[in-house]
């Protein structure tokens, strides 16, 4: 998909998931917005992440505190080790904020 088309499929899912939090359905809101977070992946440049840099995590309860250090990437993932954890896990890079 080129950018144009990331950029209106993002717009499409926004709206699908704010109809179906109005709604009250929870399960499909939720899809969405995981739908919406790979799409957002596609739009950033993954050679912005780096391995051993450490990130927080948007949308984590404890955002402050929650860390994720990046071990390698594959396509629009970054695979790591949070905070406290020693398994692998992936995480869709439009959900990194480095700050």
């Amino acid at each position: 998909m080129t950018n144009q088309e990331l950029t209106a499929e993002v717009a499409r899912l926004n709206e699908l998931s704010k109809k179906a939090e109005q709604k009250g359905m929870v399960s499909e809101f939720a899809v969405h917005e995981r739908k919406k977070v790979i799409a957002e992946s596609y739009l950033l440049n993954p050679d912005d992440f780096a391995p051993g840099e450490t990130y927080t995590i948007e949308g984590e309860p404890d955002a402050e505190t929650s860390k994720f250090v990046i071990s390698y990437m594959n396509g629009v993932f970054a695979w790591g080790h949070r905070d406290g954890d020693d398994s692998l896990s992936a995480i869709p890079i439009a959900l990194l904020d480095k700050k």
